[in-house]
């Protein structure tokens, strides 16, 4: 069994599927944290519909899809925010299958579609209860930074040089 990455249209069924299962989870975490609650149907629905992922598509954004055995089990984008900088976004792998080193698969990979795209840096935000995700941007060579948005639920914003691309099996 092997992960395979590959860029994905953002409104495919296969992107669309994960998107609601990444926001679902999130949204989740979020809700249960700070108001003992999961996600109401109708919010979730308008969080889905808001962020329809168009920004990830050509020319300037990528919406990878890992599959694992075939089928769909993880994502991540890049975007251009300027010239020579992109962002780290969507990075999500099912819960199945977790621990199978899909995550930084798809990170390696979202970091060669940055480069190609022109990024020399790549940059992210995430909230400080997903402690996993912030666990493996430190562990794949991701810096806190300063802020570089002004996302209302961003709480923690790193960032990462991009060098030449290393051979890959």
């Amino acid at each position: 069994m092997t992960w395979t990455i590959a860029p994905e249209p953002h409104d495919s069924p296969a992107a669309a599927a994960l998107w609601r299962a990444y926001y679902t989870e999130v949204s989740d975490r979020w809700y249960l944290l700070h108001e003992g609650r999961r996600t109401a149907p109708e919010e979730l629905e308008r969080g889905i519909a808001a962020r329809t992922g168009a920004e990830l598509g050509p020319p300037t954004g990528r919406l990878l899809l890992g599959r694992y055995d075939g089928e769909p089990a993880g994502s991540a984008g890049v975007r251009l925010l300027g010239p020579d900088t992109a962002e780290l976004t969507r990075v999500f792998v099912t819960e199945g299958m977790r621990g199978r080193g899909g995550a930084a698969l798809l990170v390696a990979a979202a970091e060669d579609a940055a480069r190609a795209l022109g990024a020399t840096a790549l940059v992210l935000d995430t909230r400080g209860d997903l402690v996993e995700a912030r666990a493996l941007y430190a562990r794949l060579g991701y810096t806190e930074t300063a802020p570089h948005n002004d996302d209302p639920y961003a709480e923690h914003w790193f960032r990462k040089e991009l060098l030449e691309p290393v051979n890959r099996p």
